[in-house]
């Protein structure tokens, strides 16, 4: 980027990156009633990782709650929140966290737009239920006068060459030439260890997942804000596109590493993701890895999905 940024340590609406140290609701009681477009993070899950402390989950609801309440105040009236969340788990049993926290939206009189299932193909394997891939992103406005910005986040054509074959349009192509709506399905890769944004941090999110937030919901010019800001993925996210971005972090290593990925991404040098990269497919590739080295193995005497039978044709009547 040609333009000099500084990263600031506490909030004012002239800085175009703020990373503060410390508790979230300290930095929201500095920010202005309307002044942040978006506000978009991917808070604690309360299931005890080392930034957080396992709560009694009335408790940890009641936490989020204060947070949101400040969220609110500070929202534009075309603002959004995007709440991204997995499941909390108690004594092996999961409680999906957007379901709990969706009253605390509603109450304070929030529009939910879209539940967005981020899907992805890389996690803990479990053995005792179906492992967990995907996560949400819960999306609220403040008003029904909200800012969505379609055309920079379409994605490309199943059938870009698709026509209409009857009516006024008939020989014309049917499709958007920008690409079509990406739906509420978002397939993009988790950050894990082969990962080239991947960091010490556990529960670190990509940078594009955020980018189709900022570009969608946001302006040029616009303040996003993160209140769990973790590596600083959300500023960078920001900042990459014109945008200005705000954040608290508690825990001092990951600050650190906050802004040094901030200031890579100010200078042009930060590696990530790019956003139209088609998710890896190792048999395209021609991968070895994906030749079993062993020989079908039938562990079990009931039917398995897809088993191919002999004479079987799939249908009652053939």
């Amino acid at each position: 980027m040609s333009e000099q940024i500084t990263i600031a340590a506490r909030f004012l609406t002239s800085e175009r990156a703020v990373v503060h140290m410390g508790d979230c609701l300290d930095l929201l009681r500095t920010v202005p009633d309307g002044a942040i477009q978006l506000i978009v993070t991917s808070p604690p899950y309360n299931i005890g990782k080392e930034y957080e402390k396992k709560l009694k989950l009335e408790t940890y609801l009641a936490q989020q709650a204060a947070v949101i309440r400040e969220c609110v105040r500070t929202l534009s009236p075309r603002g959004s929140i995007c709440w991204q969340v997995g499941n909390h788990v108690d004594r092996g049993a999961i409680i999906p966290l957007d379901i709990v926290l969706y009253p605390v939206f509603s109450e304070l009189g929030l529009r939910m737009r879209n539940r967005i299932i981020w899907h992805f193909e890389h996690g803990l394997h479990c053995s005792n239920r179906f492992s967990g891939r995907y996560e949400t992103i819960i999306w609220f406005t403040k008003t029904d006068d909200y800012t969505f910005h379609l055309d920079p986040v379409r994605v490309p054509q199943k059938y870009p060459g698709k026509k209409y074959f009857k009516g006024p349009n008939a020989g014309e192509y049917s499709s958007n030439p920008l690409g079509k709506n990406p739906g509420d399905v978002w397939i993009i890769p988790n950050v894990k260890s082969n990962h080239v944004e991947k960091t010490e941090h556990p529960c670190q999110f990509p940078v594009e997942l955020i980018e189709r937030l900022v570009l969608s919901m946001t302006s040029e010019g616009d303040w996003v804000l993160d209140p769990f800001l973790g590596t600083g993925t959300s500023i960078i996210a920001a900042i990459r596109h014109g945008r200005r971005g705000a954040g608290a972090e508690i825990m001092p290593k990951y600050v650190e590493l906050a802004r040094s990925r901030i200031a890579q991404a100010i200078a042009g040098t930060l590696r990530t993701r790019p956003m139209d990269r088609p998710v890896y497919d190792p048999k395209q590739t021609g991968s070895k890895l994906t030749v079993s080295p062993w020989p079908t193995i039938k562990t079990t005497e009931q039917p398995v999905l897809l088993e191919k039978k002999e004479g079987y044709s799939g249908h009652e009547n053939s």
